[in-house]
């Protein structure tokens, strides 16, 4: 298991919630995070370098989307977890949930990253609380330069 440090610790590192997992392989790969206290997509820059992220702000009004859509699955998430919904019901399916379907086609073209995106180094570090919830992960990000 992964050390775990608390919310308060974490910000006083310099780390930055994530709110959102877009992709997750042997890491986070995309999601949404606050980068300088601004919410950010972040979309890694490729396997070989694991840790550097081309990161792009998303406006207030898509990071709330992005929220939205997660508490969607987060709540389906707490439901697989207590045996009460299974694999076929997650709502990434498609054809599930409605507004789930509705905001992934919103929210397409905002996930896709501009030419223009920075290219940073995420430091990732846990916090102790449950994987998925609703207002995030459990894993913060503290973002440098690219070397």
């Amino acid at each position: 298991m992964a050390e775990t440090w608390d919310e308060e610790q974490l910000i006083a590192d310099g780390f930055e919630r994530v709110y959102v997992e877009l992709e997750w392989y042997d890491g986070p790969r995309a999601g949404l995070a606050d980068v300088e206290g601004k919410p950010h997509y972040f979309q890694g820059y490729d396997y070989d370098h694991a840790d550097e992220y081309r990161v792009w702000p998303a406006s207030e009004g898509v990071a709330e989307l992005e929220r939205e859509q997660w508490a969607i699955f987060a709540k389906w998430n707490q439901r697989s977890e207590a045996g009460t919904a299974g694999l076929k019901s997650h709502p990434g399916h498609g054809g599930i949930d409605a507004r789930y379907d509705e905001l992934a086609l919103l929210l397409a073209p905002d996930r896709q990253a501009p030419d223009d995106a920075r290219r940073l180094v995420g430091e990732l570090r846990f916090d102790a609380g449950a994987r998925y919830r609703v207002e995030g992960l459990d894993y913060w990000f503290r973002w440098c330069p690219s070397r």
